[in-house]
């Protein structure tokens, strides 16, 4: 039997941009070498959720300024305003709690061979949007009461 022809060694593709190489260690003894490739950030999901859920929050708020106010003189204003508030009061009170996970999430990230995540900008967005969002809505219900209240007592 005769013996294969040499083949050189084969190359590996160039870099595409999405499995670059960020070291190669050789390993002792042998031929062969570990090599460590760059793991691209991402931005996290929860930090993006909780930015939706914030601006959800406001314009939910938003609707609980018009509806009081145009429903107070009727006497439903309250009703309607009080479940508006409630909505709003959930998605900013989720958007504040997915926000804080997010950031804590992207603190932890970003270790050696793991994903690190990116968008703490995003996160403190999602969380103040989710607390301007309950701010407005508290207070727009409180107005709608105030007006209801001092409409049937005239």
């Amino acid at each position: 039997m005769s013996q294969p022809p040499y083949a050189p060694p084969v190359q590996p593709p160039p870099p595409s941009g999405r499995w670059e190489p960020e070291r190669v260690e050789a390993v002792p003894g042998t031929e062969f070498g570990l090599v460590q490739f760059k793991v691209v950030p991402i931005t996290s999901g929860l930090a993006i959720g909780s930015l939706i859920a914030g601006v959800g929050a406001i314009l939910v708020s938003t609707l609980v300024l018009c509806f009081g106010l145009t429903g107070a003189n009727g006497g439903w204003g309250g009703l309607v305003a009080g479940a508006f508030c409630l909505t709003s009061v959930l998605a900013g009170g989720g958007a504040i709690t997915v926000g804080l996970v997010a950031r804590r999430q992207i603190r932890r990230s970003g270790r050696t061979g793991q994903v690190r995540f990116t968008g703490r900008g995003v996160a403190v967005a999602g969380i103040s949007c989710g607390a301007a969002g309950v701010g407005i809505a508290l207070v727009s219900l409180a107005l709608t009461l105030v007006l209801q209240l001092s409409s049937s007592g005239s």
